[in-house]
């Protein structure tokens, strides 16, 4: 049995075939998810699984060497915002590195989706609660 606090062996499949700058998204239940993307749906209802509470469980088993989020957070949903940055830089010290945080339209965020090896779709029903991770090396 897995020692790790990531359950889901779906999830875990996907983390463990990453190579450096693969990425995955992790996003709100109303992202249009690309038809050749893996989609790992966890949504059960509104809210539920939270945005941020899969992000820190798939984060505890990914190296995480950069994040992708769309502009519009940052006023649609800045409290989210906010916390998503602030589990991002506690990330980043635990892995002994900074993690780049850029930014991109809404519509370009949804463009970049399509070059993912995965989505996984939370129950977050909140606006702009996406991002895409791009794995880092552990060495």
């Amino acid at each position: 049995m897995k020692k790790g606090r990531l359950l889901h062996s779906g999830i875990s499949s996907l983390v463990s075939r990453l190579g450096h700058t693969d990425s995955l998204v992790i996003c709100d239940a109303g992202l249009p998810i690309p038809s050749g993307a893996e989609r790992i749906d966890l949504a059960l209802t509104q809210g539920l699984p939270s945005f941020l509470s899969v992000a820190e469980v798939v984060t505890s088993e990914m190296q995480v060497e950069r994040a992708l989020l769309a502009a519009e957070i940052k006023h649609h949903n800045p409290q989210l915002h906010a916390d998503l940055l602030a589990q991002l830089e506690a990330l980043g010290q635990q892995q002994g590195n900074s993690i780049a945080i850029e930014y991109v339209s809404h519509e370009d965020f949804k463009l970049q989706t399509h070059h993912s090896h995965g989505v996984i779709r939370t129950g977050e029903c909140s606006p702009y609660a996406n991002v895409i991770l791009f794995a880092g090396v552990t060495f």
